[in-house]
Order: C-alpha cells, then sequence, then structure tokens
C-alpha cells in the first residue's frame, strides 16, 4: 500500500478494502502504526507486515538501507514492533536487515508467520527482492543479503525456479548471506526478551 493509503485507520480499512475486492490476499502498509493495523484487522483485511529496516523511500527517515537490531536495546525495539502488531491482528511479516539471531528470536516468539531477508534459522520462509535474485544489479552493487540466480531477462524463470529450490533445499541462505550478532548484545537481549515474554 501506498502510504496515503493509510495515513489513518478509516482510509486504511476503505483502500485495503478496494485491494482485496481487486483480487489480492493481504495488504502490505509497510511502517504503519498499530492503530492502522488494528482497525484493518477488525475489518477481516489481512495485514501483511514488515519490520527491521524499511525498504525504499522510507529508509531515508531511519538513516538509509542498513543493518539494524545491533545492539540489545535496538534488537528490543525490533521485536516489540514485531510484537506488537501480532497483538493488533497481523497475520505475518518480513523481517529485514536484522542479523539471523534476532530474526530467528522474533520468529521463535511470535505465532504468526515471519518470513526472514536471507537470514535462515527458525524463520518460516526466505524473501529476496527481485531485482536482486534476477541479477538486475550489477554484482558489486548488491547487498550482502543478496544473491544472483539468472544474469538477465532470459534467465528469469530458471532463476526464480532455482531460488525455491535451494530455500526449500536449505541450501539458501548459507552464513555468508547474512551475518551474525554481537555476543555480549546478544546475550542481553536474549536475556530481556526471556525475562519478559516467556
Amino acid at each position: 500500500m501506498q502510504t496515503q493509503q493509510y495515513s489513518d485507520p478509516v482510509t486504511a480499512v476503505k483502500e485495503g478494502s478496494i485491494i482485496l475486492a481487486d483480487g489480492a490476499d493481504s495488504v502490505l502498509p509497510m511502517g504503519a502504526t498499530n492503530e492502522v493495523v488494528k482497525a484493518m484487522s477488525d475489518n477481516h483485511i489481512a495485514v501483511f507486515g514488515h519490520v527491521g529496516c524499511l525498504s525504499g523511500w522510507q529508509t531515508g527517515r531511519f538513516g538509509g538501507y542498513r543493518r539494524v537490531g545491533k545492539t540489545a536495546e535496538d534488537a528490543m525495539k525490533i521485536f516489540r514492533q514485531a510484537y506488537e502488531y501480532q497483538e493488533s491482528g497481523m497475520v505475518g511479516m518480513t523481517i529485514e536487515m536484522t542479523s539471523r539471531e534476532v530474526a530467528d528470536a522474533v520468529a521463535k516468539h511470535l505465532h504468526i508467520p515471519v518470513i526472514a531477508v536471507a537470514a535462515g534459522g527458525v524463520a518460516d520462509g526466505s524473501e529476496m527482492v527481485i531485482f536482486d535474485l534476477l541479477g538486475f544489479m550489477p554484482q558489486d552493487q548488491m547487498a550482502k543479503h543478496a544473491k544472483a540466480y539468472a544474469n538477465n531477462l532470459m534467465d528469469d524463470i530458471s532463476g526464480m525456479a532455482k531460488f525455491d529450490q535451494e530455500v526449500k533445499n536449505k541450501v539458501y541462505p548459507q552464513p555468508e548471506n547474512g551475518w551474525g550478532m554481537d555476543p555480549a548484545e546478544l546475550d542481553k537481549f536474549m536475556n530481556e526478551l526471556d525475562q519478559k515474554y516467556n
């Protein structure tokens, strides 16, 4: 959804309903408030969300497209947002640009599907932007988590099939497609998480 489509709960319900009536299975209001998510959920609109680093133009608001959740405090903020989204009625979410440990912790503690961008582990799935997947970006400009499965448009279908097969066979992602969290910060994050959410 475009930002103006979920600027307030009433608009979000109206616009989300139109999108579903046009054949979508769910809507993605990136960076929506809990109030907006709850309003849509209460009106039977399946909301699929996003936590971690926001994609596209919204990255500027958070300092650019960069890794997030490196400290225990920041990891806890990501978890809280994910948890609050779940409690507001979100049916699933993507987590992006976090360490695999943070993605694993979020997926483990939530009961809705969590799809990680190249994190692996206990997440319910893996996703990658199609421009990276199909090799539309020069190799030296690709994000660390990205992996090209094709080199041009002629390879699109075989690239998608190979990605699907590697994810299902747990060939992708591998450790080199992501990063770990500082062990001391991970311990702090996991301790706080266990104390408050177990």
